[in-house]
C-alpha cells in the first residue's frame, strides 16, 4: 500500500459558509427559510439544538472508536452481510472509481431498523437483525448504538417537518405512518485511516458522491476533512471545506494525516411508500419529467 505521509495536502483553498438550524427555534418561519435556501444552495446545512445531549454524543463517538480499535481478526467476526449490516474494512468502496486509484481510505459498521429473521417483513430489502459484537468484547455498545439509531430518527423527523413546510406541504407530509412509521434507517460508524489524500493521484478518504436517500444527518469530530461541490457540472469543480461544529450534494473527504471520526444517519421512507412528484412540485404547465 502506496503511503501518503511524505508530504501534506493542498491548503484548504475555500472554506464554505452554510447556514445553521436551529431546532429549538420558536420562530419556524426562520427556520424554513435558512433550510430553503440553504437547499437551493448547496443542499447541506447545521443542525443544532437537536435534543441528543452532546455527553450523550460524546459516548456514542467513544464507543465508536472502541470497535475501530478492535483487532482486524476480531472486526471481521461481524463483517457486513447481505442485508447491509456489519463491518466493512478498509478500501472496502469505491464511491468514485472514475477518480480514484483504489477504495476509501476508511472502515465503517452499518447499524439498521432491527427486523427479527422470523419477521416476515425481514424479506425486504435492507430488512433483517443487526449484527453485534459480543457483548464480552464490547460490553454496552449494542446498547448504545440503538438509543443513538432511536434518538437520530426523531431528528431525521423534525428535519422532515421543516423541509415539508420549505415545500409548501402540510407539515406532517413526510412525517406520517405511510411515509416514515416503518423507514428504512441506517446509521454507519465511519473511521479515515489517518492518510494524506491526494486527489491529483486519485487517493480520497471518501470519493464525491451525492447521497440518494431522504435525509443524511452527519456527525462529526474536530478534524477538518468534509468537503462540498456546490456546482457538479462546473469545469473545474470546486471544493469548499466544511468547519466541523459540536452538534451537527455532491461531497467528498480529505484525509490530513489524522485518524477522523464520523456517524452517519441515511433516512429514507417505508419499503411501500410510493415516490412520486410532490404536489407542490407540479403544474399543468410544468407536469412531472417521469411518467407514472
Amino acid at each position: 500500500m502506496e503511503s501518503q505521509k511524505q508530504s501534506g495536502p493542498e491548503p484548504p483553498i475555500k472554506v464554505s459558509t452554510i447556514n445553521c438550524i436551529d431546532l429549538s427555534n420558536p420562530d419556524i418561519g426562520e427556520s424554513v427559510a435558512l433550510l430553503k435556501q440553504a437547499c437551493l444552495d448547496c443542499g447541506f446545512f447545521y443542525v443544532v439544538n437537536h435534543g441528543i445531549s452532546q455527553e450523550f454524543m460524546d459516548e456514542v463517538f467513544a464507543q465508536s472508536k472502541k470497535f475501530f480499535y478492535l483487532p482486524l481478526n476480531e472486526k471481521l467476526k461481524v463483517l457486513r452481510n447481505e442485508k447491509h449490516r456489519g463491518y466493512t474494512p478498509m478500501f472496502d468502496e469505491f464511491l468514485d472509481p472514475d477518480n480514484q486509484v483504489h477504495g476509501d481510505y476508511k472502515e465503517g459498521y452499518y447499524i439498521g431498523v432491527d427486523v427479527p429473521e422470523n419477521d416476515p417483513e425481514s424479506e425486504k430489502p435492507f430488512n433483517g437483525p443487526n449484527v453485534w459484537p459480543a457483548d464480552g468484547v464490547l460490553p454496552g455498545w449494542r446498547q448504545t448504538m440503538e438509543k443513538f439509531h432511536h434518538e437520530a430518527l426523531e431528528v431525521g423527523k423534525a428535519v422532515s417537518r421543516i423541509i415539508a413546510l420549505a415545500l409548501d406541504l402540510e407539515v406532517d407530509f413526510f412525517d406520517k405512518p405511510e411515509v416514515l412509521g416503518k423507514p428504512i434507517a441506517t446509521l454507519r460508524l465511519l473511521h479515515y485511516e489517518d492518510q494524506f489524500s491526494d486527489p491529483a493521484k486519485g487517493i480520497y478518504g471518501a470519493g464525491a458522491h451525492s447521497d440518494f436517500g431522504f435525509i443524511t444527518l452527519l456527525a462529526t469530530d474536530d478534524v477538518m476533512g468534509l468537503q462540498i461541490c456546490k456546482d457538479k457540472d462546473a469545469k473545474p469543480q470546486i471544493w469548499e471545506y466544511v468547519t466541523p461544529i459540536k452538534g451537527s450534494t455532491l461531497h467528498r473527504v480529505l484525509g490530513n494525516g489524522q485518524d477522523r471520526y464520523s456517524i452517519a444517519y441515511f433516512v429514507e421512507p417505508n419499503h411501500d411508500c410510493l415516490v412520486e412528484c410532490l404536489p407542490t412540485c407540479k403544474t399543468e404547465k410544468s407536469p412531472p419529467k417521469l411518467a407514472d
